[in-house]
């Protein structure tokens, strides 16, 4: 059989793939970039044509993969956890439409916010729309649920989470793969009445929805991803899922004495969990994240009986699960290299040497400094939120994605002059559109910086959707093209960087100032590889 040595991403990129994929739908995030990006490099993906590219953000993702499911074909979106609050709309309704080709929702949460702004739980999104979930607890499983879960979306049709955490996306393991499966031949749902949202057959559908929970609930039950394990010492029961069973049994390389309920697919499996409840005189809920389960069970079992967790002090509520925070609550000795070192000080994140962001906020701190000490900048999520960090020290803000134009005209609403918002390529055209419409039809008086450097760089360098058509963008949402003004971010220009600035913030109305130049990191990449290639 044959082997091969995958992040956990990759792993479920390439069970995706062997299991009949026909499309995969992605906006780059850590830690779900490697999904797309493994399977746009795949040969298996080339040869078959399967459609790789990504999309403008999670909710055009999400939409269009429900599409390629109308027609009956395998698709999976992914993204990270915050994400899918961007997809939520389509996510919850996907519940109503349901599935025809099978279609996993493919979630990377962060926990430990690595890179991101909080550590939800996306758990509770598939709760909330009333999804089947699955949380795998090592690579192998990662490949081997891509399988099952479009089987579960085929069978009940409707759509799957798939949640993985960052420990479990960016770490490897050896996984063995099967050989890759007939991708589905098109063909339209058989009851196409549910696709239609109006009231009077959303209230069927949502009617179908609630029986069907109980059926996800038996394959819960009889699922190969929870598994009981009986033990000897039956003074307490565990709990445990997802990469969280991995970490219980490192603590116990020769077997674990207490009985263990490992758990990888929702709804939770309630006749399972009554016999841990039945055999132990306590449990013990161990997971990567939120107190999910923790909750849940509560309502389960009686009020008297000792559920321990987050939620009681045993484990920490807030950053990254790991092996020894496990070995703290079993009170087991933490087992030997386990301990990190503290010889390593921590670097903070920084703009890269040479990066256009750098010179465009030393034009406006310049310009703040000398003519407007009053002034707000309102920033946005991507390598330019570093601009918070000294010495730069730039922004104001930086609340979600494309955020800083929709403050920025908040804040001028209530009066605030000079009024700056701070946005990438990237993210102006992942969420930024809107807002920038909305300030247009208002005339607010706002200055508009989208910092381009032609790339998702933050991300790792994928493609932006807005390149190269910004101006023709921003004009067409209504800016009047002699307030839309273009600058080179070195600093040979920065006189001319300074006046712009000026000039915009003395014009009463909306203003949108582009400093463009290639990310550093991408030309040094392009440059290696024409280098490569013997290209010059």
């Amino acid at each position: 059989m044959k082997k091969l040595l995958l992040l956990g991403n990759e792993a479920l990129a390439q069970g995706a793939i062997d299991a009949g994929l026909s499309g995969a739908y992605a906006y780059p995030g850590t830690p779900s970039t490697e999904i797309m990006e493994y399977i746009q490099n795949s040969e298996e993906a080339i040869r078959r044509n399967i459609h790789r590219h990504w999309s403008s953000n999670e909710k055009t993702a999400m939409e269009t993969a429900l599409g390629m499911s109308y027609m009956g074909k395998r698709a999976i979106v992914s993204m990270k956890h915050v994400g899918l609050n961007v997809a939520a709309d389509a996510f919850v309704n996907s519940a109503m439409t349901g599935a025809n080709g099978g279609i996993l929702v493919i979630v990377a949460d962060d926990p430990g916010m690595h890179s991101s702004q909080n550590e939800q739980d996306s758990r509770f999104y598939g709760k909330f729309a009333m999804l089947p979930i699955l949380e795998p607890s090592n690579q192998q499983e990662a490949y081997d649920m891509a399988e099952h879960g479009f089987k579960l979306s085929e069978r009940f049709h409707i759509p799957v989470l798939v949640r993985i955490p960052t420990r479990l996306s960016h770490s490897r393991s050896t996984i063995v793969v099967h050989d890759p499966i007939a991708e589905n031949k098109m063909h339209f749902p058989d009851n196409p009445d549910q696709w239609i949202l109006l009231p009077a057959k959303s209230r069927k559908r949502y009617k179908v929805l609630i029986e069907d929970n109980k059926e996800f609930e038996k394959q819960s039950e009889v699922s190969p991803y929870n598994m009981y394990t009986a033990g000897r010492d039956l003074s307490m029961g565990i709990i445990a899922t997802g990469i969280a069973y991995n970490y219980l049994m490192e603590n116990y390389p020769g077997g674990c004495k207490y009985p263990i309920l490992k758990i990888g697919q929702y709804p939770l499996p309630v006749n399972m969990i009554k016999r841990l409840k039945k055999e132990c005189a306590s449990i013990l809920v161990i997971e990567e994240g939120q107190p999910f389960v923790e909750e849940q069970i509560r309502g389960v079992l009686d009020d008297s009986y000792k559920v321990k967790g987050k939620l009681t002090g045993e484990l920490p509520r807030t950053g990254e699960l790991t092996p020894e925070q496990i070995a703290v609550a079993l009170e087991v000795p933490i087992p030997a290299g386990f301990t990190r070192s503290n010889n390593i000080a921590p670097r903070p994140p920084a703009l890269c040497p040479g990066c256009g962001h750098r010179d465009m906020y030393n034009a406006i701190n310049d310009v703040v400094r000398e003519k407007y000490p009053d002034a707000r900048v309102y920033s946005d999520i991507g390598c330019y939120t570093l601009g918070y960090m000294p010495p730069i020290k730039a922004i104001h803000s930086c609340i979600d994605m494309g955020a800083s134009i929709t403050v920025a005209k908040g804040a001028a609403d209530a009066g605030q002059y000079p009024s700056l918002a701070v946005i990438g390529d990237s993210t102006f055209t992942h969420s930024g559109m809107t807002g920038l419409l909305d300030a247009v039809n208002e005339k607010s008086n706002i200055v508009v910086v989208i910092s381009d450097n032609e790339t998702t760089a933050m991300t790792g360098g994928q493609d932006s959707q807005g390149t190269g058509k910004l101006e023709n963008i921003c004009e067409g949402l209504g800016v009047d093209p002699a307030h839309i003004r273009v600058v080179v971010p070195l600093p040979k220009n920065m006189d001319e960087m300074k006046n712009i600035l000026i000039e915009e913030i003395e014009y009463n109305g909306v203003s949108v100032i582009i400093p463009r130049r290639a990310c550093i990191q991408e030309a040094k990449r392009k440059r290696n590889k024409l280098k490569s290639l013997n290209i010059k």
